[in-house]
């Protein structure tokens, strides 16, 4: 018990603590950014930045934004996901929060806006800049009324960033959506304050400069984006349709169809981790390369089959560069249906002038005279794809093993593969050669 005591004192006394205090805990802010048009590459880039905040136990993360925009799907679900994070997060507006940029911005705990700063005109365009239908239009005030609320800001203010018809006194007049400059923010609750940088925020949150994390993309990441580059999609395709054209004029050599299928991995494989490419995209691709595969083997010419064929497969490839949701592209901006075609047939065109012209290059080069076959085994040089010895046409003899049509015969002491006809032989009827040629005899029931 004394010693006890005398313990107790000794700690009291050098102030030395029992347990650390929950304050010296790591307190790292997760810094991330959406600075380019809200996508499905941007939904990808916050996912995978998100859930490395909660892999690295960030006790806050802050979002730098600067966007004009973009796909109102892909917003929804980056603004329900930041809902669901049960850590503060903060954006900081430097320059501009527009249309889907506005509702991610309101979805966060707090709003700071550098001098010059604008949020709002959240209003649904189509890719012609045009409003859209009003359904969009009413899900959208639906989406920023509810995180509006959920953030404790005004709703009816959020949806008059949507709806121009809504009039707010003192605010907004009738025909006109909502727009506020960083000040105006900061007076009607959309903004808790103005700063200069990021690290200026950070000190007026009391939070430590030095434990701050940058999220970066990783390699892997880096690569996925460099394969989405417009630039590399035409010249995957050029490879894509260019390898099954050569391997097509010379069956058998491997390469090209090889670089085909590995430039189709690099073309699907990026656009589907980053949510473009849809499964029913891939799907018509790879029946649009059935298609022309029947044209070319089953049924030679170039009919409905080849048609067909070329319109999926080509058709997919666009759809796979476009976030439309299955045909529907009223939110998909005209110039990227615009750039996902020119991308698309300049591959094409590009894979034609290959065809033409490179062919011939091609096959006098001497690299693929040493992956191709170049010599030729002539019959006048002892070669045969015969394993029958010529002379036995006309012979008789019996059959071996039931033929049905095809089996076993006898002739002079030794077994050969023979067919028929059509005509079912039983063992031991006898038979007469009537064609010797190819790698099996033709038979026939002989007469008596």
């Amino acid at each position: 018990m004394k010693k006890t005591i005398f313990i107790l004192l000794f700690l009291g006394i050098f102030k030395i603590p029992l347990f650390a205090d929950s304050t010296d805990a790591k307190q790292e802010v997760f810094i991330m950014e959406i600075k380019d048009q809200i996508d499905a590459r941007t939904k990808r880039y916050v996912d995978l930045a998100l859930q490395e905040a909660k892999d690295r136990n960030s006790s806050h993360i802050l979002i730098e934004m600067n966007t004009y925009g973009g796909a109102l799907y892909d917003a929804d679900e980056i603004r329900s996901a930041i809902l669901n994070l049960d850590v503060p997060v903060y954006v900081f507006i430097d320059n501009n929060a527009a249309s889907a940029g506005a509702l991610i911005s309101i979805a966060c705990d707090s709003i700071f806006m550098a001098p010059g700063g604008s949020i709002g005109a959240a209003t649904v365009v189509n890719q012609t800049g045009e409003a859209a239908p009003d359904k969009y239009q009413s899900y959208m005030r639906s989406i920023m009324r509810s995180t509006a609320e959920a953030s404790g800001r005004d709703p009816r203010i959020a949806e008059a960033m949507v709806d121009e018809k809504i009039e707010i006194e003192g605010i907004s007049e009738a025909g006109e959506v909502i727009t506020f400059s960083t000040s105006e923010a900061i007076k009607h609750g959309f903004c808790e304050g103005e700063v200069n940088t990021t690290n200026e925020l950070l000190t007026r949150l009391n939070l430590d400069i030095n434990k701050a994390y940058r999220y970066e993309v990783s390699n892997t990441e880096a690569i996925i984006s460099f394969f989405i580059n417009p630039f590399i999609s035409g010249i995957l395709i050029l490879i894509i349709i260019g390898g099954i054209y050569f391997e097509l004029q010379t069956p058998g050599v491997g390469f090209p169809i090889m670089a085909s299928i590995i430039a189709l991995v690099l073309y699907l494989v990026p656009y589907y981790l980053n949510g473009l490419a849809e499964n029913w995209e891939i799907l018509a691709f790879i029946i649009g390369l059935i298609l022309i595969a029947i044209e070319v083997f089953i049924i030679p010419g170039f009919g409905i089959f080849g048609i067909l064929g070329l319109i999926l497969s080509l058709g997919s490839l666009v759809f796979m560069m476009l976030n439309n949701e299955v045909f529907d592209f009223e939110f998909v901006p005209s110039e990227n249906i615009t750039r996902a075609l020119l991308t698309t047939l300049t591959g094409l065109f590009g894979s034609i002038i290959l065809m033409f012209f490179g062919g011939v290059r091609l096959t006098n080069s001497d690299f693929f005279k040493r992956v191709a076959l170049q010599g030729v085994q002539a019959s006048t040089e002892g070669y045969s794809s015969r394993f029958i010895k010529a002379g036995l046409a006309g012979k008789t003899g019996t059959v071996f093993s039931v033929l049905r049509p095809s089996g076993k015969v006898e002739i002079e002491g030794e077994l050969y593969d023979a067919n028929t006809r059509g005509e079912y032989l039983d063992q031991g009827e006898k038979i007469v050669v009537v064609d010797e040629s190819g790698t099996s005899l033709k038979v026939k029931k002989a007469d008596n």
